[in-house]
């Protein structure tokens, strides 16, 4: 009895290290920081200072729930905290899957106690949400602006009061881009007023510029905006005298002889002694559009962004950096991404690929009995592959090499006929393990794929099929960065066990891709294809990530105590 105690408070110890493990850590521990500062498809970020740290928010798409807040004393370590959207609205639209819709660049800003949010969603207009504690719940959206192609919006409250949206134009739905707007709001901020102005054209070299950032200081009123596309791009900075104009503009950031392509397209902020920073994106084709932190100095009343390598006024990123003055030092904390679904909620980095529609029960976290419940919903006949699921539990690419390894039980019911549950890695292309039910009520273990899910006509080609006498099992998929350059590939590994220790490869290796917009996802999903009163379903004890590195010494068979 006592030595079963002490395995059990093993492996309670091993667990709690294992979801604390970290797969990617920018804090160099030495005063210094590396970039990418978040190695996470966290798309268009935007950061604001509040009254006691920093706020971050990225583009969230059609994902529920949708603007993710992140929070850092320190703006090298960071926290996911919450969702100021808890469903993607209209709520009834996207309770369909809409690849690449919903939230595009949004903009967070702190104004007289309270963060306001703003984002254009190129379908329906112009959205606001706010609150005064970002870690609670937000208010209602508020349509700010009814329109279609307005995207990449900022708010501005004036030293006189007046408000102002800069925002940009989507070409695939307004038939215009490459300009930036402005418009004067209500002080309120929930509706524009006045005529909108075009206050910058970008036709003559500066194409695609969008992504509007717009501040105040040292008496200039300046817009930022990236331009030039989102892999091959830079930065602009504009500035004027008038809010009005006309703007002079500058690049103040490219990726002129470093390794960083496109970096562009974020927030500026300072700390309380002054510094700069800039905060933006850099896209890594599967692994999405990552996080960068550059240091800003300002010379002739123009920031140069990063270092000016070559003297020429415009900053490259840089690799590593001293961290930014904040005053003290803050303990490294990297983003979760394990989780060993032992509380009534899961992890804040899980996401759906649409509303949860009330009709349907997709699955449920069990509180204190350990496991997260996830239920072989039937899907419609026509939905060939997993493109349209909106019942993938998928959460983004934690790092840019990682293993990821659940312990699944499937309690199939025969009459369900064939359902499955797995392990998918999920873009335009995906793959997947799993074990699936037949129709005769036999288990096995395949490995599927799936190439141009967005466009092809084609369905899944199963690579690989074992049969099974269990219903409990363990799944793994390791994610290796094989070139370390542009265009960043990867390569995707799955494998198998009957028992938790040995682990044995299955399958084809494949090449992850990026979605609509977004860089690939890692999650679990469960599928039918009978309604009946009782469908089969899956318990997933936990989903543990570590870093390739520490594989080996991951703490995996301790989860069988």
């Amino acid at each position: 009895m006592r030595l079963r105690q002490l395995l059990v408070l093993f492996s309670f110890t091993m667990c709690t290290l294992s979801a604390n493990a970290q797969v990617w850590n920018a804090d160099l521990g030495n005063g210094k920081y590396k970039n990418p500062i978040i190695h996470v498809d966290y798309s268009d970020p935007d950061v604001c200072a509040g009254d006691d740290g920093y706020y971050m928010t990225a583009s969230s798409f059609n994902s529920s729930p949708g603007l993710p807040i992140l929070y850092s004393k320190d703006l090298v370590n960071w926290k996911l905290i919450g969702y100021a959207l808890q469903d993607q609205v209209p709520v009834a639209h996207y309770r369909t899957v809409r690849h690449g819709d919903g939230v595009w660049a949004p903009s967070i800003r702190y104004h007289k106690g309270e963060y306001f949010i703003y984002w254009g969603d190129p379908d329906f207009g112009i959205y606001m949400v706010k609150t005064k504690n970002p870690s609670g719940s937000w208010e209602e959206p508020v349509l700010v602006k009814e329109a279609k192609g307005i995207i990449d919006t900022c708010p501005f409250w004036d030293q006189d009061g007046k408000a102002y949206l800069s925002y940009a134009f989507a070409g695939s739905r307004a038939n215009v881009k490459t300009v930036l707007m402005l418009s004067e709001m209500a002080a309120d901020g929930t509706k524009l007023i006045g005529n909108p102005a075009m206050v910058f054209d970008g036709h003559d070299g500066h194409t695609t510029a969008e992504g509007t950032k717009i501040y105040k200081k040292e008496g200039y009123y300046w817009i930022w905006s990236p331009a030039g596309g989102v892999k091959p791009g830079w930065q602009l900075a504009m500035r004027s005298k008038n809010i009005w104009g006309p703007y002079e503009a500058k690049i103040v950031l490219n990726q002129g002889n470093s390794a960083v392509n496109g970096p562009h397209q974020g927030a500026y902020v300072e700390t309380p002694n002054g510094e700069g920073w800039f905060i933006h994106f850099q896209d890594r084709w599967a692994y999405g559009r990552i996080v960068h932190l550059q240091p800003v100095i300002w010379k002739n009343a123009w920031p140069i962004i990063g270092v000016d390598t070559n003297n020429d006024g415009i900053g490259e990123p840089v690799e590593e950096w001293k961290k930014p003055n904040v005053g003290r030092k803050y303990p490294v904390t990297p983003l979760e991404s394990s989780d060993q679904f032992n509380s009534h909620q899961y992890g804040l980095q899980w996401q759906w690929q649409a509303n949860q529609n009330p009709a349907e029960q997709w699955g449920w976290s069990s509180a204190n009995l350990g496991f997260l419940r996830l239920n072989c919903i039937p899907r419609p006949e026509e939905m060939k592959t997993m493109w349209m699921m909106p019942n993938l539990f998928l959460q983004k690419f934690p790092s840019d090499n990682f293993t990821a390894t659940t312990k699944v039980t499937f309690e199939n019911n025969p009459d369900a006929k064939k359902c499955s549950t797995g392990l998918i890695i999920f873009g335009e292309d995906y793959g997947y393990i799993a074990i699936e039910q037949d129709n005769e009520g036999k288990l096995k273990v395949v490995q599927r794929s799936m190439k141009n899910a967005r466009t092809s006509k084609d369905t899944e080609i199963e690579l690989a099929s074992l049969p099974i006498q269990q219903k409990e099992v363990f799944f793994r998929t390791k994610v290796e960065m094989i070139q370390q350059k542009e265009p960043f590939d990867a390569k995707v590994t799955f494998y198998y066990s009957l028992d938790g220790e040995k682990y044995t490869a299955f399958g084809k290796p494949f090449k992850p891709t990026a979605g609509r917009w977004v860089g690939a996802k890692i999650g679990l999903f469960a599928t039918g294809t009978k309604a009946i009163n009782d469908s089969s379903y899956a318990n997933y004890d936990w989903f543990e990530v570590v870093s390739n590195n520490d594989v080996k010494n991951s703490s995996l068979s301790s989860f069988q105590q």
